[in-house]
């Protein structure tokens, strides 16, 4: 959430900055809203102040003796009042709480201008594309070969885009998992947190899923909704959630496996074959929680950890940062890595890693007391896919293939493996 004291001085210039998103603030909306906002608190104000002259006023008359009976009459009607117009202004805090909570982050000065993903800037690659002797399969053809990847039965079982999978092909994602947090732990420093795959309604607030991605959640109704989580970072972040750290508390690393669920309700018949856009898929995802001005400096770091587990996988990938159009509701920046997947002939996202300044942590009322000004601050929040399984699953078949259709295990994964190096179909359908 943008910080209502910035809209109030600058409205015009922070509309003007979220032109470049595509985003059109409703100036004038917010201009109505803010005015009778002040006029009601202007109201409020007098009010309290008229009815505790008037309290003051029957407690010296009853000091006296004299008779009260007309200021508490003009008290009563004062709290009438009082009653009235204190609903009102709730009513509008709410409305621009409301307004002011669907309004994007600005991006940051240094993220380019464009409108979408085709004005996406490359900033650097990491690896070489391997040359094969034969024509790469895709990971669809390579794992229904292998008889370790079945959509049909899925459908069956619950319907489009989900996947069963079976023997080594499981074992090998589950080694992904234990890879990639044991590589985040161990040397980069992370603490490990579990979380529940339930969240509420305050949590997909706070990181900004809601309510503008409301249709993309999937919800059990009920006295409490809950929702399915589409990513760790909701609850891992909400951990910080109506508290305020200490500079010691920070900063904090963390790093949480999940399932994630996701209804994709915008994507409608785009990328319907395969694992590349599922309903149910699993990340390890990076949260940090920082003291602001050590974040820029952290989202760096943050996309290094996640490149680096491309690179003990040898998977070549490239950077992009994403320019105004592209990037998410929440966030002042983002980095998308894209590993290279041979059997599409094209770079695909892995890990999308971004800072989000104060915009999370404002409505999370999650803050920290710099030790500076002795004050309650709003932390800086930023993560990223230290990655996610499903895509990096589909790149270890396609990169990793061989002639004969069974896949090489990369060297870090095969202690992880049991020593195999090779997945055929003999070993596991």
């Amino acid at each position: 959430m943008l910080d209502p004291q910035r809209l109030r001085a600058d409205i015009d210039n922070v509309a003007q900055r979220l032109t470049s998103r595509g985003f059109e603030l409703d100036v004038a909306a917010f201009r109505e809203l803010e005015s009778r906002r002040k006029l009601l608190q202007t109201d409020t104000e007098s009010l309290r102040s008229d009815r505790n002259r008037c309290a003051k006023e029957i407690g010296l008359a009853k000091a006296r003796g004299d008779d009260a009976a007309a200021v508490m009459d003009q008290a009563a009607s004062i709290n009438d009042r009082l009653k009235t117009v204190e609903s009102e202004l709730a009513t509008v805090q709410n409305a621009l709480t409301e307004f002011i909570s669907g309004i994007p982050n600005i991006p940051h000065a240094s993220v380019p201008t464009g409108r979408n993903e085709t004005d996406n800037v490359e900033i650097r690659r990491w690896g070489e594309p391997t040359a094969f002797s034969f024509s790469p399969k895709d990971h669809v053809d390579l794992g229904a070969a292998l008889g370790m990847l079945d959509f049909e039965m899925a459908v069956k079982l619950t319907g489009s885009r989900f996947v069963v999978m079976y023997g080594d092909l499981v074992r090998l994602h589950r080694a992904l998992i234990h890879f990639m947090i044991d590589l985040h732990t161990r040397e980069h420093g992370y603490r490990e947190i579990y979380v529940p795959y339930l969240v509420n309604s305050d949590s997909l607030f706070g990181t900004g899923q809601l309510p503008k991605f409301a249709d993309d959640q999937f919800v059990f109704a009920g006295d409490q909704p809950l929702y399915l989580v589409p990513t760790a970072e909701v609850p891992v972040t909400n951990t910080a959630r109506d508290r305020i750290l200490s500079a010691d508390d920070l900063p904090q690393k963390m790093v949480c496996h999940t399932p994630c669920f996701r209804r994709e309700a915008g994507s409608y018949g785009k990328d319907t074959r395969g694992m590349i856009r599922q309903h149910q898929f699993e990340k390890v995802e990076l949260v940090h929680l920082v003291e602001p001005t050590l974040s820029w400096a952290t989202l760096e770091e943050l996309t290094s950890h996640a490149e680096t587990v491309l690179q003990r996988l040898k998977l070549p990938y490239r950077v992009v940062v994403l320019c105004s159009g592209d990037i998410g509701f929440s966030a002042a920046k983002t980095y998308d890595i894209e590993v290279w997947l041979p059997g599409q002939n094209c770079y695909r996202e892995i890990s999308s890693c971004s800072n989000f300044e104060a915009f999370q942590a404002r409505r999370m009322r999650a803050r920290w007391r710099n030790p500076a000004t002795r004050k309650p601050e709003f932390l800086h929040t930023l993560n990223g896919s230290g990655l996610a399984i499903g895509r990096t699953l589909v790149a270890v078949l396609e990169n990793y293939q061989q002639a004969d259709g069974s896949i090489a295990i990369p060297a870090v994964l095969r202690p992880y493996m049991g020593g195999t190096d090779m997945i055929a179909a003999a070993n596991g359908g």
